[in-house]
């Protein structure tokens, strides 16, 4: 046990400032899992489950010791909820991958498309009442340190966008890749103001994997065929 906490606990230092290696593989891990996503590959989804687990215990400060002495409750409540989220994206990307591939593992699992107009106002809503709803609910709650209120509204803003963003990859749609943009705009100035300095880094290269990653989903929407397209709505 001695062992595994020291693991926990073990810490880099970089330009001053105290960052645990878990900060560090976790987002490693989420990295990874982005690339997947972007290939459309069934193992981004467990891959991604390892990184929100690790980040949990980095944002949550309030029970897992961290070196910034601060706790984000939006970056930790989103890590759980991307848990659940990446279950079931796992689960329906492994049956529309059966459905399609045919023993083929070269297959990818889904092929992408736009949300429909209803599609696209729902997930819209959601967004805007939930951070009104969480910012709330957050600055209830309090930081754990004298924090303004745009913080909660940030905080707020990069949690309920996260959920829309990975349930739109769960469901294949395009617009997943905007919404990340979105969450990027708000996300790596909030971490870098408090000192996640690891998370920052990758969200800002993850932003330009998204903007790649947009592009190549859009081009397969476009040159996949209907038929390929109606097969992976079987699941739906």
């Amino acid at each position: 046990m001695n062992i595994l906490q020291r693991l926990f606990e073990a810490q880099l230092t970089i330009a001053g400032q105290p960052i645990l290696w878990r900060e560090v593989v976790g987002n490693a891990f989420g990295f990874a899992s982005a690339i997947g996503g972007m290939r459309r590959r069934v193992w981004a989804w467990p891959v991604g489950i390892v990184g929100n687990a690790l980040l949990f215990t980095v944002f949550f400060g309030v029970a897992f010791s961290n070196p910034q002495g601060e706790t984000l409750y939006g970056q930790a409540g989103r890590q759980v909820f991307f848990i659940i989220t990446s279950i079931y994206g796992w689960w329906r990307w492994s049956q529309l991958r059966r459905a399609r591939a045919a023993g083929d593992s070269h297959v990818p699992a889904i092929t992408p498309r736009w949300a429909t107009a209803r599609e696209r106002i729902g997930y819209l809503a959601v967004w805007l009442v939930g951070v009104v709803v969480a910012q709330q609910v957050f600055y209830a709650i309090g930081a754990g340190f004298p924090a303004p209120r745009w913080y909660f509204w940030c905080d707020a803003w990069i949690f309920v966008g996260s959920m829309v963003a990975t349930y739109a990859m769960a469901r294949g749609w395009n617009d997943f890749w905007l919404a990340w943009i979105g969450v990027d705009l708000v996300g790596v100035p909030l971490l870098v103001h408090s000192h996640f300095y690891p998370s920052a880094v990758l969200y800002a290269v993850y932003g330009g994997l998204v903007i790649y990653g947009f592009f190549v989903w859009l081009r397969a929407s476009s040159v996949e065929t209907p038929v390929a397209r109606a097969t992976s709505e079987v699941s739906a």
